[in-house]
């Protein structure tokens, strides 16, 4: 469908990558994959026409459209929420006036048998389907449904887009190019932005959506859930496995064994060819030997191994200072924001050694509460830091508070006292900063660059309570394991903020879930907390405390209460679902009609001089378009009721 053929990028004398060939088929699950600056975005700009390549063709068809989501954006905000979001269906509304207009004219005209008339009607037809293609009788409900799933409230849907941080403008954004229904999805680290349950609701639409989709993430769980196959960028090469990404990095590595393998023997064959030529070449009785070597070497295909790209960051934080037995403690803490109550009576309390997860819905309290444990926010209730506890702090927008006019290099060294100077060029090496790197601008360095750079200002201070809020955004996978590795070895208290269940899974031993404006605790990682739930999203949490609350014992009269309400909502809930039931099976028969009218039309012979299909036409679209509304209003008061 779309495809790269022999392509060639290059900056200067420097190529980024060389003679790259791949296709992509329909309902194709793609995860590209690679270090920062292999070239993954610049694939997705080919594709898109945003760059050019220096050699190589890349191929997209016109009627292919494609859906792309830039990991940086520069937004507009002059509407709210919702008219925003309705401009994915811009094509919607030029196809109903395009279908009015040509559905006027064929009512007009009489050459029912003329060649013109027919591609009216065939017209007519395509762009009746595409309609019902890109959901146009339920633009409403389809913009609803895709809202609540990443992650916004009904009462946001009027808000004014300029209320939003980056984070959730970019949500409206994919929104509307989920919306769109493009044949190939083009998305560059989506889920950077997303909690859990938002990340897990795009997983299942991915899984779902029935065109292509290219994929880049540092996210392993969703490139596992989502993608079947994997395209590495390494060292200007692409290597092509039809597998998800654990199973690519599985078949990786035994390809790579197979090719030493082969390899070592290969020399060793050529290294005995090369002595025997040697010991014999000037002896006449061996000359027939020696040459047919000789040509048996020039003639063999030289094994290769696949150059694999070993450069990634090394991290060995400090020792921990001692700090004592409770490092952090909470007690009916609360805090609001004006009218906006985010806390409400929490409780919480953190001892010495342990690492923990903060997780739940964006915007139910997690950086605010890291914020108050820095002393950032001022707050109601008790709140204790204890003994000799030094705070090493990550916040969720820490790389974009570096000075963009220093350098690395000067970045770095005004942070830096004591006996630890001597040692800034080695710890900068580490996170892959040499030789002229460390006179870039920060102003010039990539997403994941400045992630590292904030991560390396970390490490010239010992702290016995490291404070990571969402640390891993725009690390690639690589650097992402050896953060990873690095805060195992790590001997001091943590907590971190993060969306990633594989970052989490193994980490962590305690999970405290922000909902509800309270902090709740779970034993155990992150995949133990869902397990243990029975749930394959964190939005069935909030169902499942509504039945145990129920459930709670309580006096006869309110157990009556509470009966009678259970059977007015379930009464409720059958009267929606009935009406939702009918609403469906009468657009049923419409579109049925419709679509026996449209035949009727493409073959006038058979209308008689009485008929006005027509007008019936017009008639059934108005009536659908009717039954539409309806059915999406009780979808709404269903959600509402739920």
């Amino acid at each position: 469908m779309i495809s790269l053929n022999s392509v060639c990028v290059r900056f200067g004398d420097d190529d980024l990558f060389k003679d790259i060939s791949f296709l992509v088929n329909r309902r194709e699950r793609v995860g590209l994959v690679g270090k920062n600056g292999a070239g993954k975005t610049t694939i997705l700009k080919l594709f898109t026409g945003e760059m050019f390549p220096s050699e190589g063709q890349i191929s997209v068809p016109k009627e292919v459209r494609l859906g792309y989501l830039p990991q940086h954006m520069v937004f507009s905000d002059t509407t709210i929420v919702l008219e925003e979001t309705r401009q994915a269906f811009s094509e919607v509304l030029e196809l109903e006036q395009e279908i009015d207009k040509i559905t006027l004219e064929i009512s007009t005209r009489t050459d029912y048998e003329s060649t013109e008339y027919h591609k009216l009607i065939d017209i007519l037809t395509e762009k009746t389907e595409r309609h019902h293609l890109l959901g146009g009788h339920n633009q409403d409900a389809l913009m609803e449904q895709t809202l609540l799933g990443l992650g916004f409230k009904r009462t946001d849907f009027q808000r004014a887009t300029g209320e939003f941080s980056g984070g959730w403008r970019m949500r409206i954004e994919l929104a509307k190019i989920l919306l769109q229904k493009p044949e190939v999805l083009l998305l560059d680290e989506p889920t950077n932005h997303l909690d859990i349950e938002s990340i897990q609701w795009l997983e299942d639409y991915l899984l779902d959506f029935t065109g292509a989709v290219i994929l880049i993430s540092h996210d392993r769980t969703f490139l596992d859930r989502v993608t079947k196959r994997t395209i590495e960028l390494s060292l200007g090469k692409a290597y092509d496995y039809k597998v998800p990404y654990s199973r690519f990095l599985e078949l990786r590595s035994e390809r790579r064994e197979q090719q030493l393998a082969a390899y070592e023997n290969q020399q060793k064959f050529i290294s005995d060819t090369e002595r025997f030529i040697e010991r014999f070449r000037y002896k006449n009785t061996k000359s027939v030997q020696v040459q047919s070597r000789i040509k048996m070497l020039d003639r063999l295909d030289r094994i290769e191994v696949d150059e694999l790209d070993g450069s990634s960051i090394h991290i060995n934080f400090p020792p921990a200072p001692h700090s004592g037995t409770i490092v952090v403690e909470a007690e009916n803490l609360s805090k609001s924001f004006e009218s906006l109550k985010v806390l409400s009576n929490a409780d919480f309390i953190l001892e010495r050694g342990e690492k923990i997860a903060f997780i739940g819905k964006n915007g139910e309290g997690k950086t605010t509460f890291s914020r108050i444990i820095m002393q950032e926010l001022d707050y109601e209730g008790e709140l204790k830091v204890g003994h000799n506890v030094k705070i090493g702090y990550y916040a969720q927008n820490q790389a974009d508070t570096l000075d963009r006019n220093l350098t690395v290099l000067e970045t770095i060294d005004r942070v830096a006292v004591g006996d630890i100077r001597p040692k800034i060029r080695n710890i900068l090496g580490a996170f892959l900063f040499s030789g002229e790197d460390v006179d870039k601008k920060v102003s010039v360095l990539s997403g994941g660059e400045k992630s590292r750079l904030a991560l390396a200002c970390m490490l010239l201070e010992p702290y016995n309570l490291l404070l990571l809020d969402e640390p891993t955004n725009h690390l690639d996978l690589r650097s992402k394991q050896v953060l990873k590795d690095a805060l195992l070895n790590y001997n001091g208290t943590l907590i971190v903020v993060s969306h990633d269940r594989d970052f989490l899974d193994g980490l962590v031993s305690k999970i405290f879930e922000f909902k509800d404006k309270r902090i709740k605790e779970h034993t155990g990682n992150i995949f133990d907390f869902l397990r243990k739930k029975k749930l394959e999203n964190l939005k069935e949490i909030e169902r499942k405390n509504l039945v145990a609350a129920k459930a709670k014992p309580a006096s006869d009269s309110k157990n009556k209460a509470d009966y009678l309400e259970r059977k007015e909502f379930q009464r409720e809930k059958r009267k929606i679902e009935n009406s939702i039931k009918r609403s469906e099976e009468k657009i049923s028969e419409l579109e049925t009609k419709m679509g026996k009218l449209v035949e009727i039309l493409t073959d006038p012979d058979t209308i008689s001089g009485d008929e006005d299909p027509f007008g019936e036409f017009g008639l059934l679209k108005e009536e659908l378009e009717k039954e539409m509304e309806q059915w999406s209003h009780s979808v709404e008061k269903l959600e509402d009721l739920k």
